[in-house]
């Protein structure tokens, strides 16, 4: 074993399961272990890294910042911020955008915009909001976010939880709007599952759950942290079916271009609007070289096309994925370069999976406990993906 993992378990919280490699250099699609070892990152930090590691436009933006301006907090205006917002609100079609730094930072502070707008805007009794979740959500790991998971190994423990949540099942329209009471405020959910095993709800369910939430005056926000960004093959996941956005929208990961937290939540000027001084706020949310970034990074997503490119790309790797002959494989799904592989968990297991590709080259990481994610950056190549396809077909040709 290495000495630095060693180390690590010796002075850190074992809260993840790491693969056992240690990175030390990143360029493109591509990682170094201490070693010299080369590998292909398939899963870019859960599509953080979608740009692809050190990206050049990325680091030159974070550089040229810090050479003017780094921290000064919200107390004081700076330059960075409105010329980011007004790019961020244009693309997403939204008013306005308020920043955070994670993506659940910015799910917590959907949530509070939506009690308050339910209390202000609703009149909703005060405390009686509810917010309904889809089953089998990923929104983050805060004490409030936990609370309406229904994974119960994310809850142990960590209780007494908040309420005010209901869950319907991801996909039906039906359960949606027999849950819906006049105390409903909000339905918030992933337009498609990540952490939940790259999970695509049917063709319609979207633009029909929008309809939904407009008869009924509750807000439709949508968690696009994993999703945004050109990932499935669009610049948001929700544009594969709606012509106008939703009331709320949640950004991050990719937003911070791969090497800065950078999250937002951007809205309708009505829910955007409950918020005043002091209501909510971070020291670091929407600093300057958050700003730069952001900046950097939706320039990027537009001037070099990755959603076209992840639409594609990510065809190609599905009809790839598809192609591997392998009795360990049930299911493919996904969309755009986001693709997840279903494992019988009686005929091979998918951590044992991704330890194999590992040793041949590939980092992937299973969810679930059955299911391998491919999510690699969006400047992926095609030979890349066809080496790395190579070792998807001997490991799990084999299993």
């Amino acid at each position: 074993m290495s000495q630095l993992i060693k180390q690590e378990e010796r002075y850190v919280a074992q809260n993840y399961a790491p693969l056992p490699v240690v990175l030390v250099k990143g360029d493109g699609c591509r990682v170094w272990d201490e070693n010299g070892k080369e590998y292909l990152d398939f899963l870019s930090a859960y599509s953080a890294v979608s740009f692809g590691h050190n990206n050049a436009k990325i680091k030159a933006a974070l550089l040229h910042q810090m050479e003017r301006l780094d921290v000064p907090s919200r107390a004081f205006y700076h330059d960075q911020l409105a010329p980011f917002a007004k790019t961020l609100c244009e693309i997403t079609g939204m008013d306005k955008m308020l920043p955070m730094n994670s993506g659940v930072e910015a799910v917590e502070t959907a949530i509070k915009a939506a009690r308050r707008w339910g209390y202000r805007v609703k009149d909703i009794p005060t405390d009686q909001a509810e917010i309904i979740v889809a089953t089998n959500n990923f929104h983050g790991r805060t004490t409030s976010v936990i609370s309406f998971s229904t994974e119960e190994e994310y809850k142990k423990d960590f209780g007494p939880h908040m309420p005010g949540f209901k869950y319907v099942p991801l996909g039906d329209v039906a359960a949606l709007a027999a849950a819906i009471t006049p105390n409903t405020c909000a339905f918030l959910t992933e337009p498609m599952q990540g952490e939940g095993g790259i999970m695509v709800p049917p063709a319609g369910w979207l633009k029909q759950v929008q309809e939904v939430c407009a008869t009924q005056n509750v807000l439709l926000i949508l968690d696009e942290i994993q999703t945004g960004m050109g990932r499935t093959g669009k610049n948001f996941a929700f544009q594969h079916e709606l012509t106008t956005p939703p009331d709320g929208l949640l950004l991050g990961k990719a937003l911070g271009g791969g090497i800065y937290p950078v999250s937002a939540f951007v809205a309708k000027a009505e829910v955007m609007d409950v918020f005043d001084a002091g209501s909510h706020g971070s020291t670091f949310g929407g600093n300057p070289i958050a700003c730069a970034i952001g900046q950097a990074a939706l320039a990027l997503l537009q001037e070099e096309n990755l959603a076209q490119r992840s639409a594609d790309l990510g065809a190609y790797l599905r009809e790839e994925v598809d192609a591997i002959q392998a009795t360990c494989v049930t299911e493919v799904r996904g969309k755009g370069l986001w693709i997840g592989i279903d494992i019988d968990p009686t005929k091979a297991d998918a951590h044992e999976l991704c330890l194999q590709l590992m040793a041949q080259g590939v980092l992937a990481k299973e969810t679930h406990t059955t299911v391998i994610r491919l999510a690699p950056p969006l400047t992926i190549t095609k030979a890349e993906i066809d080496q790395a396809v190579k070792v998807l077909q001997t490991i799990l040709g084999e299993s």
